[in-house]
């Protein structure tokens, strides 16, 4: 196979796309593709260590030497379609893939996609998302001459995986996300404060990214905080290393608790596959894209949006039922390791390249 070079292209290296990006490029370089990354700003990712290029800035001269430079046969940007024209006028003569890892709010999905078709259908070569249904659903619509590629995004379940840990006295109930509606901390206070009267001692752990949070949205969370009493109970932890997530996952599942993702919607969440395989349970919304991770009652447990009662009950057997929590556990690590290979996500990934 003759050396490919390929560059992934978002806006600030942090949360999930900066997982996924840097386990894909170690991963396809083992299939002898050069994968680096462009961003253009700086982002809470970069103290993760790495040994291939990263590169920050929005400055056009700078771009261009990197794309001139990288001679990149293709480029696949996440998200912004915008930066087609950008860099077409840059130079850049391969070819672009817009890949779509969410957007958030269904409404916004189908609102920048719509927005997107005359760049789209002129710059791009392929569209590709993991597996994400209204997503996929909307590629089918709106670009129906455009070849789409769904596939799982790859997960490292060697590197990224269970730690032995203390194990903690009392449940720890946990959430990733931002400050910001679609990823619904509300819901999480909500249903942590009624959990607490089943679990008098029980910890609400939050992992945030401080520099992107919504600054209304972390003053209503503060007013809520006191609204609710929590104030004791939750701790909030900002821009964490990656590598050290895999010893909190770890002591999470440890603890007799569980990571809960209360999105609204959610593409494929990166922070769903970390916890599973470091076995640490996971409740999630019903949220679209989560079904490729989550089946309910063998890999994890899912709940109606907003039923807090529902997530309350689920909560409880994860946290009461020992034997269908550590069934959960084990098949939930399986889970990953055979629909989230590496291996299995680098063929789907070089097939797409060659296919177009």
């Amino acid at each position: 196979m003759d050396a490919l070079n390929i560059l992934f292209v978002f806006y600030v290296p942090s949360g999930g796309m900066d997982s996924i990006n840097r386990q894909r490029c170690r991963a396809l370089r083992r299939y002898g593709i050069q994968a680096d990354c462009l961003y253009y700003n700086w982002g809470a990712g970069m103290q993760n260590p790495t040994d291939f290029p990263i590169y920050i800035t929005s400055d056009d001269y700078e771009t261009k030497q990197i794309l001139d430079r990288g001679n990149y046969q293709t480029i696949i940007v996440t998200t912004d379609h915008q930066c087609f024209e950008r860099f077409r006028r840059l130079g850049y003569t391969g070819k672009f893939i817009l890949e779509i890892q969410g957007y958030g709010p269904k409404e916004t999905a189908r609102q920048k996609l719509t927005e997107a078709v005359p760049i789209v259908n002129t710059h791009a070569s392929a569209l590709l998302n993991p597996r994400t249904p209204h997503i996929a659903a909307l590629f089918k619509e709106l670009y129906p001459y455009i070849p789409h590629f769904n596939f799982n995004n790859c997960f490292d379940s060697e590197f990224f995986t269970y730690q032995p840990v203390y194990r903690p006295l009392h449940p720890i109930m946990a959430w990733v996300g931002r400050m910001e509606d679609n990823k619904n901390w509300r819901e999480f206070l909500v249903i942590g404060h009624q959990l607490s009267y089943y679990y008098p001692d029980l910890e609400l752990l939050m992992f945030e990214d401080m520099n992107l949070s919504v600054p209304s949205e972390r003053e209503q969370f503060i007013q809520m905080l006191a609204q609710l009493n929590l104030h004791g109970r939750v701790r909030l932890l900002s821009n964490v290393p990656n590598s050290e997530m895999r010893y909190y996952f770890s002591t999470i599942g440890e603890s007799g608790g569980f990571l809960i993702s209360t999105s609204k919607v959610e593409g494929a969440p990166q922070s769903v596959l970390e916890a599973m395989s470091c076995r640490c349970p996971v409740l999630a919304t019903n949220s679209d894209g989560v079904a490729t991770s989550i089946i309910h009652n063998v890999t994890g447990k899912s709940y109606a949006l907003g039923s807090i009662g529902q997530a309350v009950k689920e909560a409880r057997d994860l946290i009461d039922n020992h034997t269908g929590r550590e069934a959960i556990r084990e098949n939930g690590y399986r889970h990953i390791c055979s629909e989230f290979g590496i291996d299995q996500y680098c063929k789907n990934f070089i097939h797409m390249l060659y296919s177009i």
